[in-house]
């Protein structure tokens, strides 16, 4: 990856901090991060897609051949649970073989999972000796007959975060607007049309479906007709990451990883977008109002209303009991990024 398309990244026109009096992301301070590096910021980005075959070219340190390195989960296929790495040695180094094993191993993914696409993550020790991955994986894409997207995340590049964007904009490079969405069964289409609903797409950027949190969300969703094209990353499918510009609202929950995604989303395609959270009551009720606004269907606002009234009386009557248990009592929260 060249320095300047790295610069791009860390200076996100739409991050908070381009408003202040230095543009560009703050860096790290003492404390302010556990660690990880670009090629780990990446890597779980992009594993919870959950069909692809997820090949880490560099060392077998890097990745290995680990069983589920994410807690993330999937209604379908487990093939994103696989670890599978190039394993390159000193002697693949000295002796120039690191490409080559690199279009072997894509090739052996194809013929024993067969997936719909191959990720390859590029590493600190591939990087540092110049392999061409962008070549590579167009030739293997081509040879093999199917899509192969290179992610140049070579740890060494920066933090966590850094990989966490680059990985996004891979997708946005490589894969988003390369197909049209499947339409919808017209069972489907015509129960929703019967109770005078309008099916509205709309995508989630930087939902992780981490131990299938998710789940409990997506129902109130169908209620209100809006059908999800994509949630990048957690439980999705290459397919779908290919329709996400079909949307007409998208949701960033996770902005600190994937920004640039709704913000070329935009540019690009036009599409609206607002940062949003599903944590907590207040939170949940203003993110599908959101929706309900920037879509601009009366019929879509009134129902989200009626749902959002429903659902806090509910889950007020469920919290009363705890309410007096913890009143005035001190609270200490621990929460996680991707």
């Amino acid at each position: 990856m060249k320095p300047s398309e790295v610069a791009e990244l860390l200076n996100e026109p739409a991050c908070s901090h381009n408003k202040k009096s230095k543009s560009g992301c703050a860096r790290p301070t003492p404390g302010a991060s556990a660690g990880g590096c670009a090629f780990d910021g990446a890597q779980i980005a992009m594993l919870p897609i959950a069909d692809v075959a997820h090949v880490v070219h560099g060392p077998i340190a890097c990745a290995g051949s680990s069983w589920d390195n994410r807690g993330t989960r999937s209604t379908g296929p487990t093939l994103y649970k696989i670890g599978m790495t190039t394993d390159l040695t000193e002697q693949d180094v000295v002796m120039g073989r690191s490409e080559k094993r690199l279009f072997h191993a894509i090739g052996q993914a194809v013929k024993s999972r067969q997936p719909p696409a191959v990720f390859v993550y590029n590493t600190c020790v591939p990087a540092l000796i110049g392999d061409d991955i962008d070549a590579i994986c167009k030739a293997a894409g081509e040879h093999f007959g199917v899509p192969v997207v290179p992610i140049d995340c070579a740890g060494f590049y920066g933090t966590k975060n850094l990989g966490n964007r680059i990985g996004a904009d891979a997708m946005v490079r490589h894969v988003v607007g390369t197909r049209e969405p499947e339409p919808l069964p017209e069972s489907v289409v015509a129960d929703y049309a019967a109770r005078g609903i309008t099916i509205h797409n709309v995508n989630l950027v930087g939902e992780y479906n981490i131990a299938g949190e998710f789940w409990h969300v997506a129902p109130i969703f169908d209620e209100l007709g809006l059908r999800i094209l994509c949630t990048l990353s957690g439980d999705s499918r290459y397919h779908e990451v290919q329709t996400m510009h079909r949307a007409e609202v998208n949701m960033m929950v996770c902005s600190k990883a994937m920004l640039n995604v709704a913000r070329k989303l935009e540019d690009t395609y036009g599409t609206p977008w607002f940062e949003g959270s599903f944590y907590g009551i207040s939170d949940m009720s203003h993110a599908l109002r959101e929706f309900a606004r920037m879509i601009g269907d009366p019929s879509l606002s009134a129902r989200t209303e009626a749902l959002i009234e429903r659902e806090e009386a509910r889950i007020a009557a469920q919290l009363e009991p705890w309410r007096e248990r913890l009143a005035g009592k001190r609270v200490l929260l621990n929460t996680g990024g991707v």
